[in-house]
């Protein structure tokens, strides 16, 4: 058994084992409780992202293959319908369908299976789950809930593996999960899917056999505890919730990436090795104000050089002559080497605006990259104002611009910046 597996069940037997010794509170129920008849629970919904966009390209970028600098788009960037049921007091099932990015490119299929699994409660300090989900470690944002997102978008370098062997960055795993006191903890071992396309010559996701991947996250929560009933977790609770949470984590994949065919001899494999830390902190004020922070470290180890240029719904299909970015609205997101992630938002007490009770939320976010295949660092900043109409997250309209580094294809330097800005409408139906 290799010794990185052999430390990762040494860690999960020892955290198991101190959960254990904090939580003796019990979870047995009172006898008025026994006596009570369980229902079980159904519940649904459909919601939607609309995205009006104005961008400003990367050079060279095709639209249909039609050279264009700036392009005005309209598209859907979520489509979700959750269903999840309570069928015993211990069985619980949860169901996601949907899709990402329904633009001018988009051809189908109109919904997919996101998620898709079941668990087990043994008691509030170990559950066990089992599909298709989100459930992974590393950090807080590199599973969390796109419904209650403080930014117009969320960050998706935390979501570092999305669409080459996951699905939106869900695969099929096991997972373990719990809250004793004020400790919450997640580890999971994850199935990736096979990758087809061979690297040629740049580090890049190995065409292998799928080895596991095994990750954790452990949070202290000093305040308010957070659900963990769901994988995915909330980006702000504007003035509903006292929270403030320290977390660490981590992934591991053995032989995940390479710089050749992996049936070449010649080719050289590096393990995916990712850790960060991070902290939340979400204060109601006294006059219903609130704030919403965030602030996390990120280790990525991809191998060696290893960068990847991603842009959020991007309406493009390909580039000629162009520079580093690549097509469209994408920078250089996710790669080898560190980053720091940053967000702060601020939440006014609800006002009149066109006779409704509005939470008015501005809120700003900054990824600040230092990858070791470029020469300088690479920062990109996200400026959103929300306005949540009666304080929900049903009902919200968001104004967004993400200002982008370009980088030179040749000297691998930051030249210039570019932008997009973004008029976003979030409804819900139930």
């Amino acid at each position: 058994m290799k010794m990185k597996n052999i430390h990762f069940l040494v860690l999960l037997i020892t955290l198991l084992s101190s959960i254990n010794a904090i939580g003796q509170e019990t979870d047995s129920l009172s006898n008025k409780q026994q006596t009570q008849v369980f229902k079980s629970t159904f519940k649904w919904n459909v919601r939607a992202q609309f995205w009006l966009r104005h961008s400003n390209f990367n050079k060279g970028s095709l639209v249909n293959n039609e050279p264009t600098s700036h392009f005005t788009d309209i598209s859907i960037r979520r489509l979700r319908i959750p269903i999840s049921a309570q069928i015993t007091p211990k069985l619980y099932a949860s169901a996601l369908f949907g899709d990402n990015n329904y633009n001018i490119k988009y051809d189908g299929p109109w919904i997919r299976i996101l998620d898709f699994y079941a668990e087990y409660a043994f008691s509030k300090q170990f559950t066990m789950g089992m599909g298709k989900s989100g459930y992974q470690g590393l950090s807080r944002w590199n599973v969390r809930s796109s419904y209650s997102l403080m930014g117009l978008d969320s960050p998706l370098f935390p979501l570092n593996t999305v669409e080459k062997n996951d699905d939106l960055g869900r695969q099929f795993g096991f997972w373990l999960k719990g809250q004793a006191g004020h400790f919450d903890y997640r580890l999971s071992a994850n199935q990736p899917k096979a990758v087809t396309t061979a690297p040629h010559g740049k580090v890049d996701f190995a065409n292998n056999k799928p080895r596991w991947k095994t990750s954790t996250y452990v949070k202290y929560q000093f305040f308010e505890n957070e659900s963990n009933k769901s994988a995915y977790q909330v980006g702000t609770y504007l003035a509903s919730k006292k929270v403030f949470n320290i977390g660490a984590g981590f992934q591991f994949q053995e032989k995940a990436f390479s710089d050749g065919d992996a049936q070449d001899p010649l080719t050289n494999f590096y393990d995916m090795q990712h850790w960060a830390v991070d902290s939340f902190l979400n204060l109601p004020l006294g006059n219903q104000d609130a704030i919403t922070a965030y602030l996390g470290y990120y280790n990525f180890d991809y191998g060696k050089d290893y960068v990847r240029n991603l842009g959020a719904n991007n309406p493009t299909n390909g580039v000629e002559n162009g520079d580093y970015n690549g097509a469209g609205v994408a920078f250089p997101m996710m790669g080898t080497g560190s980053t720091w992630y940053a967000q702060f938002g601020y939440a006014f007490h609800p006002t009149k605006l066109f006779n409704q009770q509005v939470v008015i939320q501005p809120n700003i976010a900054i990824q600040h990259a230092n990858w070791d295949a470029l020469k300088d660092h690479m920062t990109v900043y996200d400026f959103t104002l929300n306005f949540l109409v009666k304080g929900s997250h049903s009902n919200k309209m968001s104004l967004g611009y993400q200002y982008r580094p370009i980088f030179d294809a040749i000297t691998f330097t930051n030249t210039s910046y570019k932008g997009m800005a973004v008029l976003q409408y979030q409804i819900t139906l139930k």
